[in-house]
């Protein structure tokens, strides 16, 4: 099959400014009730973007673990790629796709580290299994092979086997604050709907987006 052949023509719903909420979180969330209501398979997997000094960006999915008006949150290892070119450049975006509902949404915005609490609190619900592979992945770092890690993962189960797992100090959540949202609604004939908002002295500015 030519690539260039692979085309859907979208027209589940539509999307207008004038129906949108004034607040983009509420709007998101409307949209992330319908995207849970659908069984979306991983819906909260969502594409996160960063760009270190060189402003060369790099891209990966992630799992957002919360959201709320202050922001979207997620966790990784503080020592990886994304978090170093989060430390040196604290701005991302992110990108929600929900073929199912032919829906996308782009978010931008500053970001920070959150409290050592919310990290512990978080990482406490986690699987046992996902903690100690939190302690045993020196996450972006070259390794050898696959034994390497599954040492690194035996030590780490002897290490906890009486004490409790605790959070590792290099192991935690970061928030972005958005600045920009956009809500995409796949239409016919490519001619489709873009919600954009944008904040501007503490205000959401609401603007329709040529497609």
């Amino acid at each position: 099959m030519n690539i260039a052949d692979i085309r859907k023509d979208y027209s589940l719903k539509t999307l207008d400014e004038k129906e949108v909420d004034l607040d983009p979180v509420v709007q998101f969330s409307t949209w992330w009730s319908e995207a849970i209501a659908s069984n979306i398979d991983e819906v909260n997997a969502m594409t996160l973007a960063t760009a270190g000094l060189s402003g060369k960006p790099s891209a990966r999915i992630v799992l957002l673990k919360g959201y709320s008006g202050a922001g979207f949150t997620f966790f990784t290892n503080y020592s990886s790629k994304k978090s170093a070119e989060l430390e040196i450049n604290p701005q991302a975006a992110l990108v929600f796709f929900w073929k199912e509902l032919e829906r996308q949404i782009r978010i931008e915005g500053v970001v920070e580290k959150i409290s050592v609490a919310e990290n512990e609190q978080y990482f406490n619900s986690r699987p046992e299994g996902s903690r100690i592979g939190a302690w045993a992945s020196p996450q972006s770092s070259v390794v050898k092979d696959r034994s390497e890690l599954e040492t690194r993962v035996t030590e780490m189960q002897s290490r906890f086997a009486i004490d409790e797992i605790t959070c590792p100090p290099f192991w935690g959540g970061f928030i972005v604050k958005p600045t920009l949202f956009e809500f995409w609604q796949g239409r016919q004939s490519r001619l489709h709907d873009r919600i954009q908002y944008n904040l501007d002295n503490a205000l959401w500015k609401i603007a329709r987006l040529a497609p």
